[in-house]
């Protein structure tokens, strides 16, 4: 007989199972199955595809009733549209009016990504695309890629990517975008419809609608290479389903696959050099501050109108786009406006510096004069009647004296230091002396204290602020001791006495990396050790291929690297004007565990992974949305209903038809034995 009874069994197992549940649910009906298929295309108008189209209008039609998901940023046409068109979901239909004028002998793509789903229970489509063409055949090329964040690899969300046949180097600032695609959350695109031919690659975060790069703001991606579609027949695993937990098979399916696919650009914002005056403001009465939105070296010039500016006491900052004037005179300090004229550089409508004058302007401190002296009356009225009170107790607590709070100095030290940091003491107001030899550095050997060596440094771009710099021997302890009236400020004020105590932690509390980097062509590189958060602990140059860190905390770090092209140490952005991109950063794609007294040696070669795949998951901060899929809420039906799903239904099936030929060996062997103790016996 075969295998034929199983139908059987499998049937008396199901109505026995659906008459169960009838019996066990007697009460009132649930709201039934439900529809777990995606909406499909019936038809179109223009058909899909279709060449020699003339309308503006498409309507795609479908099953069921359909909607779209936020139409503006998840469907994209291409070529791009200067005007917005119309996408709308009208029961059972897309209509979609495109409003510019159709370009003749064009391939036209309407891109809906996932954003397509049933009206009812949100089963989406999937990636659809939608074409027709102008012309007598549609182009069919694609390519695809990535789009990362140039300083860290991050995936970028959302930006256009777009071709162009036009291959010069300054076409991106005066044609539209020929194709277009969008990145999605993985910065993943696929750019469609293309025609034969040879194209350069850019991305733009398109900030007015134009497709083309034409504001500074705007972030961009271009590439050197150019890029030549190209496709062939290729076949890849699909998987097949017997139900939402089990997989019945995966086969290989047919498929033509289109190169290239991985592309990556690189994103980037160029450094806003235009300048221009932003305010100013004197939120201290002791000083006001002027901002610009890009700095220059040569700072404003200050006529005062009311006061004289050159007893003022400028600072800057590193840029030099804030700069702050502290006003010395405390006649000034008390005056409430300050009246001055200022010349500076500022870009004029052709992005050159112009010197520019604003002949009439005033900064009021944000607390007047009048009111300062009403809270320091009060004061003195509190005093005083706390003295009459102490008089009367037969005590006396003398005369109102105004507090002279002394100059503090701010220390950066802990309890602990790093043999490789320094030590920094910052001022709250600007020096007018500063005496070195009043400022001692002691370390501790053997319970006796000597004095070390050590230099003062500024720090650039940190007004203020000095390092101390030490020959930090680790496990000793030392004492960084300030005399009285060591800092003198403007204002004649003087420190106090003062000192912090610090110990450099052991050499045996630290593990120690060193990264071979290979296939970086002589370039200059620096490599840069990274936290959890993906923010730099340590960075070195790399020297003759390796990198070198020393005295790292013991934990779990990543590291990244980029060439250095103008071997200043820091990263440096792009500029398209210059065609020069961004420096190339990349990843180590594992993460490195440093533990206490390691010494950790790798190799590195960062040629070998595609920069998209490089950065661990771990540290990447733009997550990839969850993917939609169909929401398999029959399965969990059965399961409240208690039905068997198929796959649950086949192993009782087979658990059955084992238990049967199980009984059936069982009962032929009884057969067997009887048959032969029923045969006579032969004496001969």
């Amino acid at each position: 007989m075969g295998m034929r009874w199983l139908p059987a069994i499998v049937a008396t197992f199901i109505l026995s199972s659906l008459f169960f549940v009838s019996c066990a649910k007697m009460g009132a009906p649930d709201g039934g199955w439900y529809d777990e298929d995606p909406p499909y295309v019936v038809g179109a108008s223009p058909a899909d595809r279709s060449v020699n189209a003339n309308t503006n209008k498409v309507v795609i039609s479908f099953n069921e009733f359909v909607k779209i998901d936020n139409p503006t940023e998840n469907v994209v046409v291409s070529p791009p549209q200067i005007e917005l068109p119309e996408i709308k979901s009208a029961g059972k239909k897309i209509v979609v009016e495109l409003k510019d004028t159709l370009k003749p002998n064009t391939t036209y793509t309407i891109d809906f990504s996932d954003a397509i789903s049933d009206n009812n229970e949100n089963n989406p489509l999937g990636n659809y695309t939608y074409s027709f063409s102008t012309g007598d055949h549609i182009d069919t090329m694609e390519v695809s890629g990535y789009v990362l964040e140039a300083r860290n690899l991050e995936p970028v969300k959302g930006i256009l990517v777009g071709l162009y046949g036009n291959l010069s180097d300054t076409v991106f600032r005066k044609e539209p975008l020929q194709r277009v695609a969008r990145t999605d959350s993985r910065g993943h695109f696929v750019i469609k419809g293309i025609a034969h031919g040879s194209y350069r690659v850019y991305a733009l975060k398109d900030a007015d609608g134009d497709y083309m790069f034409s504001q500074k703001s705007e972030q961009i991606a271009f590439s050197h290479d150019i890029i030549t579609p190209s496709s062939k027949p290729d076949v890849r695993p699909d998987t097949i389903w017997r139900d939402s937990l089990f997989i019945d098979s995966i086969v290989m399916v047919p498929y033509t696959h289109y190169y290239p696919d991985d592309i990556v650009l690189r994103a980037f914002r160029e450094v806003q050099t235009n300048r221009s005056f932003i305010k100013a403001e004197r939120v201290n009465p002791n000083r006001f501050s002027l901002f610009f939105t890009y700095g220059s070296e040569e700072l404003p010039q200050i006529k005062g109108l009311n006061f004289n500016a050159d007893d003022l006491v400028v600072e800057a900052n590193l840029k030099k786009d804030s700069i702050t004037y502290w006003l010395r005179d405390t006649a000034l300090v008390n005056q409430d406006t300050l009246r001055f004229e200022m010349t500076y550089l500022a870009t004029d409508s052709t992005g050159v510096l112009q010197s520019t004058t604003e002949e009439d302007m005033e900064v009021l401190a944000k607390e007047s004069y009048e009111k300062r002296m009403k809270k320091k009356q009060k004061a003195i009225d509190d005093w005083n009647k706390k003295a009459e009170k102490a008089k009367k107790k037969g005590q006396d607590i003398g005369p109102y004296k105004e507090p002279v709070t002394p100059l503090k100095l701010d220390f950066s030290t802990r309890s602990e230091l790093d043999p490789d940091k320094n030590i920094f003491i910052t001022s709250p107001t600007p020096l007018d002396q500063m005496e070195t030899t009043g400022i001692h550095l002691y370390s501790q050997v053997d319970s006796l204290w000597y004095e070390t060596p050590f230099i003062v440094n500024p720090v650039e771009g940190k007004p203020r602020t000095f390092q101390v710099i030490g020959e930090w021997r680790p496990g000793l302890e030392y004492s960084l001791e300030i005399d009285s009236a060591a800092f003198v400020d403007i204002y004649g004020l003087a420190n106090n006495a003062d000192k912090a105590g610090f110990k450099v932690r052991d050499a045996d509390e630290y593990s120690s990396l060193l990264m071979t980097i290979s296939n970086m062509g002589g370039n200059k590189v620096v490599a840069q050790l990274l936290d959890k958060n993906d923010s730099t602990y340590k960075s070195v140059a790399v020297t003759n291929g390796v990198a070198e860190f020393f005295y790292i905390l013991p934990g779990t770090y990543y590291m990244r690297c980029f060439i250095d092209e103008n071997g200043n140490g820091v990263w440096d952005t792009g500029d398209y004007a210059a065609n020069r991109e961004a420096e190339k950063v990349y990843y180590y794609a594992k993460a490195i565990e440093c533990k206490t007294k390691w010494d950790v040696t790798l190799t590195w070669n960062p040629l070998l992974i595609n920069p998209s795949r490089q950065k661990p998951q771990e540290i990447i901060k733009q997550k990839a949305d969850k993917e939609k899929t169909i929401k398999r809420r029959n399965y969990d039906r059965a399961k409240k209903l208690g039905i068997p799903t198929p796959s649950e239904m086949e192993k009782a099936a087979k658990k059955v038809s084992k238990k049967m030929k199980t009984e059936k060996k069982k009962k032929n062997k009884k057969n067997e034995e009887s048959e032969i103790e029923d045969q006579p016996i032969d004496n001969q």
